[in-house]
């Protein structure tokens, strides 16, 4: 018997207000900066940018490598270089591979209607997580 995927969570995407970088949660900091490692950002991409193409191979990535990866924890880095981008999804290791899949599948529908367009995000459901952004990190 399938388990239910509980699509409840926290999301995290950069918003610009009043000169400051506000995420989901309520964190800010200095515009045009991250708190978490002091790089700059821009906070917005266009469709036509290469940082779009760049998201896409690495999220397609994440949902096909993950659940089929030991742990179900995978990194990964887009393969070009002109705008990199870098990713990170897990899955609870008791789920079975395809409620994995369906559980990151869930992550980002759930991540991309309150981030659309951000240079970083990340979606944290009770039974996965997915991040991307711009700049290299581990969770």
């Amino acid at each position: 018997m399938k388990r239910p995927i509980k699509v409840r969570g926290r999301l995290s995407c950069y918003q610009k207000q009043a000169g400051r970088l506000k995420d989901s949660n309520g964190l800010s900091s200095k515009s045009g900066r991250s708190s978490h490692d002091g790089l700059a950002f821009v906070v917005h991409y266009s469709e036509c940018d290469p940082f779009a193409t760049s998201l896409a191979y690495v999220l397609e990535d994440l949902e096909t490598v993950t659940p089929k990866s030991k742990g179900y924890n995978y990194f990964n880095i887009s393969p070009y270089p002109n705008a990199f981008a870098y990713g990170h999804a897990a899955c609870n290791q008791s789920l079975t591979t395809s409620d994995c899949a369906a559980c990151l599948s869930a992550a980002e529908t759930a991540m991309f209607g309150t981030c659309q367009n951000r240079i970083g995000s990340r979606s944290v459901l009770h039974d996965c997580t997915i991040r991307y952004e711009q700049y290299a990190f581990d969770d």
